[in-house]
């Protein structure tokens, strides 16, 4: 099976400009492609897994990767997916994010002469004339065909800023850059970016008379059609300083059963033919799977020794057995002689606020070193806290509570 054809099966590929010429241009390793990553964070997320894993496996298959940094770009604000506008960064900001970027990226794709690429669009958008961009870009824009874009339409009903509007320009400016500079004949992307990327190939088309193509990948959606890579709304975050490979590695395996062999197929990188005889599995072996799919995506990111360490934990504490070494865990300074269990959860982070967290008490829903809590009173004292304090929320987030 070619490099192509597994991405069909896989279920990754959504829309594509021209199937036949891509088909071509992908097996027989002639694409030269970029994925663009805007820097609004310092750490990339489960949500950009799509398109770190699709560049490994392109790249393994002999074409090659341009990684784009939006170091431009981000100064904007992609609208797409929004209802507001996005937090504005500094320059500095969106600098420290995109060196944290590349460290993470690197544990994917392989960069050097001959290899992957990555550029940063900082270094041709903040030279651009505006007036210059205008006469040569914007007359080969229509505002009508730019405010039908899906991209758009959720910002429409709260009101759209002429600053986020000329973000599709930015992101077509782009493609047409690489084309020109990088010899990239390829845009890849999520979904939600068909309209951004399409005006990328009508402006080459427009400026240059030549071809340039896109595909998008499949949204990640559970099996209710939200997008994955969030847990109690916060992000889950590539980075171990923010989403422990403990944390990362229960992601996983607490996805819903539904949605476990379509992560399977789309995020791994096991073999379709043994994929397919798990899909033949008696409904009994379901647990196995998840943590085959847990193992699996924690490797990739940490490394086998740290999803061996987070699958034996996971393992040792819903057996009972209570080894608290690799869970996530917070070192607590204490003001006082001691700290009832709502601030201490919340200091903790398993708990937006004091009535979330009271609110999850009296359902029954917290524990602490195995014992139910029943009382917003209990507390723990500095003697108690050198021993180390489990905290259990709901049935699958552990987290150990210490002092030294």
């Amino acid at each position: 099976m070619q490099i192509y054809e597994e991405l069909r099966t896989r279920g990754l590929i959504a829309q594509v400009t021209n199937e036949e010429l891509i088909r071509d241009m992908v097996n027989n390793r002639k694409a030269t492609f970029y994925i663009g990553f805007d820097c609004t964070a310092d750490s990339l997320t489960a949500g950009h897994f799509m398109a770190l894993t699709l560049m490994k496996r392109l790249q393994s298959a002999g074409n090659r990767p341009i990684a784009l940094i939006g170091g431009g770009t981000t100064l904007i604000g992609d609208p797409s997916g929004r209802t507001d506008m996005r937090k504005m960064l500094t320059i500095d900001d969106i600098n420290h994010n995109a060196e944290c970027f590349r460290k993470q990226m690197e544990r994917f794709i392989e960069f050097g002469e001959g290899k992957a690429q990555m550029v940063n669009n900082a270094d041709w958008l903040l030279d651009l004339n505006y007036i210059e961009l205008l006469r040569e870009v914007g007359t080969c824009f229509s505002v009508n065909n730019m405010l039908r874009a899906e991209c758009y339409k959720q910002r429409m009903e709260k009101g759209l800023s002429f600053f986020e509007f000329n973000y599709m320009i930015m992101q077509a400016y782009d493609f047409y850059h690489l084309f020109q500079t990088h010899n990239c004949n390829m845009q890849f992307g999520g979904d939600d970016q068909w309209s951004n990327m399409l005006a990328g190939t009508e402006l080459i088309r427009k400026k240059l008379g030549k071809d340039a193509h896109a595909l998008t990948i499949t949204l990640l959606t559970d099996s209710q059609g939200h997008k994955m890579g969030k847990t109690a709304g916060n992000a889950v975050w590539l980075d171990p300083n923010k989403t422990s490979p403990f944390d990362f590695y229960q992601y996983w395996r607490n996805v819903d059963d539904a949605d476990v062999m379509k992560c399977l197929r789309m995020l791994t990188f096991l073999p379709i033919e043994q994929i397919e005889e798990m899909d033949k599995w008696d409904d009994s072996r379901i647990n196995e799977k998840k943590e085959i799919l847990a193992h699996e995506l924690t490797e990739l990111v940490h490394g086998k020794e740290e999803a061996d360490k987070a699958q034996a934990s996971a393992h040792s504490l819903f057996s009972g057995a209570g080894d608290s070494a690799n869970m996530p865990s917070t070192e607590v300074e204490l003001t006082d002689s001691d700290i009832n269990i709502v601030d201490l959860m919340l200091v903790c982070g398993l708990g937006s606020s004091k009535g979330e967290i009271r609110r999850l008490i009296q359902q029954g829903g917290v524990s602490a070193n195995g014992e139910k809590v029943t009382s917003f009173d209990l507390r723990f004292t500095a003697n108690d806290l050198k021993e180390g304090v489990v905290l259990r929320k709901g049935k699958k987030i552990f987290h150990k509570a210490f002092v030294k």
